[in-house]
């Protein structure tokens, strides 16, 4: 018997108890009654793919479907979904081209990135037709990356028997509908805008009540940056504090620059915050993101010299780049440094300490990254992150527990200017979405403050300073509360030693003649 012939055989063996509660409870809501589309939204680390693989094992085992199509963003995520699949005794072929035609034999079926659907989507719907098949979409919302995507995605998988569509970040900022997913009309907004439907949703905030992520703990550095703009002019200014966007740019890019203070500080206190985790999680490994390719080398070199170890650099176009996040994966390296290549869907439990350092200012994107630091291995364990104090960036931060959708605006349909505009790719800071010319001169680096379940805490500080070094030095296990209890506590102490502080400065001033 060929091996697409075979039927899987965990959930009919093994009931449901490898699922965890909203699993279970998401998985009975899809088979609770029939329907062709599903739109499951959980937070990042959840457990996504085993919850739409143990639904494909009940529709291949019931032969409500014959074989399985799986739609991902990265060629990485094709690997890993067909690594996962093989635990459930669904054999997934991850190396599939469009040039092979018919899928292999011996496989219940394929994994494709959404740019592989879009360059051949007659293919993919002919092969959607020929067996009745369950199409997977990883992160759906990227089927509307573009509006050939879409069109593509819709071409390929209209004849689909069943589609269940899964994603951790729903909402996008553009008006691109996202195909196969229901829009209702949004409540008290604009005649005609639409907001996505989901048919089940399990957020950050029950997640972290549940176990099943970490809490995360942003800190985030100020410092003054000092630049030179295209006209020559020198401009220096606090971050975080209130300028124009193309300065909030600008000041943004200054303190990501290599050869500044401002990032090596914070490579060094994220590898302290590191070594402090490891005591307890001993494999924890840190991510810095970067923005291109020349930062990330460079951010590579000060890590080596700051941890004295070789980071893993995973490039998008180095043709190892999967092997080496599997490798690291699997290590116990402290560090990896990548562009966008892990931006996304990217298993590797053990990353606990990370550093934003890329300049993009979506939402979108920034949950995404967060969302490769809280997967919980085990209760207790805890999630820091780094990033500069732009405003942008900590309001994210603020926001973590934000349930978002995708809102469609209400838009004359002869606005095709407007949806071209709406649909570019937006990789650069507001205001900084032309790559205007400038010069970075110098960055200093001012520990700022940590935020935390919506609250923020500590008093600005020398980078080095103990106050500093009372939230490096967090135990890398804590429960939530515990977290916000310690927080406070250390809040208050530092408040307390600078009263004290001002007030003997203030009688020694009175006492001198």
């Amino acid at each position: 018997m060929s091996v697409r012939e075979e039927t899987p055989r965990l959930v009919l063996d093994n009931g449901l108890s490898f699922l965890r509660g909203w699993q279970k409870a998401a998985y009975e809501e899809y088979f609770g009654a029939a329907r062709r589309d599903f739109l499951l939204v959980a937070t990042p680390g959840a457990g996504k793919t085993t919850y739409a693989l143990a639904v494909a094992v009940r529709l291949l085992a019931q032969r409500e479907v014959a074989a399985v199509t799986v739609v991902t963003p990265t060629e990485h995520l094709k690997h890993q979904w067909a690594r996962a699949a093989a635990r459930f005794g669904i054999a997934i072929d991850p190396a599939y081209r469009n040039a092979q035609g018919p899928a292999g034999a011996g496989f219940h079926g394929v994994a494709v990135t959404y740019a592989q659907v879009a360059a051949h989507p007659a293919l993919h719907g002919g092969r959607t037709r020929s067996r009745r098949t369950l199409v997977i979409f990883d992160e759906i919302h990227h089927a509307g990356d573009a509006l050939s995507w879409g069109d593509a995605i819709r071409e390929a998988f209209e004849p689909a028997r069943r589609r269940l569509a899964l994603t951790g970040t729903p909402f996008r900022s553009d008006a691109n509908p996202i195909p196969f997913v229901g829009y209702v009309p949004e409540p008290d907004g604009a005649p005609g805008a639409r907001r996505s439907a989901s048919d089940w949703v399990y957020g950050y905030g029950p997640a972290l009540a549940d176990g099943v992520v970490r809490p995360v703990i942003f800190l985030a550095y100020s410092g003054r940056m000092h630049w030179r703009t295209r006209a020559g002019d020198e401009l220096t200014a606090m971050l975080g504090t209130p300028m124009t966007a193309d300065q909030v740019a600008q000041a943004w890019r200054t303190a990501l620059d290599p050869a500044g203070e401002w990032i090596h500080r914070v490579l060094e206190a994220a590898d302290r915050r590191l070594t402090e985790v490891r005591r307890a999680m001993p494999d924890a490994g840190g991510l810095v993101i970067a923005s291109d390719h020349e930062t990330a080398r460079a951010y590579a070199a000060l890590l080596r010299r700051i941890s004295g170890s070789r980071p893993v650099v995973v490039l998008s176009d180095d043709p190892g780049a999967s092997r080496k996040i599997s490798a690291f994966a699997d290590s116990a390296d402290r560090w990896m440094v990548a562009v966008r290549m892990v931006s996304e869907g990217v298993d590797v439990p053990r990353l606990a300490v990370g550093v934003f350092a890329a300049s993009v200012s979506t939402a979108l994107f920034f949950a995404q990254a967060v969302g490769r630091f809280v997967r919980a291995r085990q209760r207790g364990e805890t999630a820091s992150v780094f990033l500069p104090s732009v405003p942008v960036l900590l309001g994210f931060a603020a926001e973590l527990e934000a349930e978002r959708d995708h809102v469609i605006p209400a838009l004359p349909r002869d606005s095709a200017a407007e949806l071209a505009e709406a649909a570019r790719t937006r990789d650069a800071p507001d205001g900084d979405l032309d790559g205007q010319a400038f010069e970075a001169l110098a960055a200093s680096a001012t520990f700022d403050r940590v935020l935390y379940d919506g609250g923020e805490f500590g008093t600005a500080t020398e980078p080095g300073s103990p106050e500093e070094q009372d939230y490096l030095g967090l135990p890398g296990l804590l429960e939530p509360d515990q977290v916000a209890l310690l927080l406070r506590k250390r809040q208050a102490a530092q408040l307390a030693a600078r009263s004290a502080a001002l007030a003997a400065d203030q009688r020694r001033a009175a006492a001198a003649p």
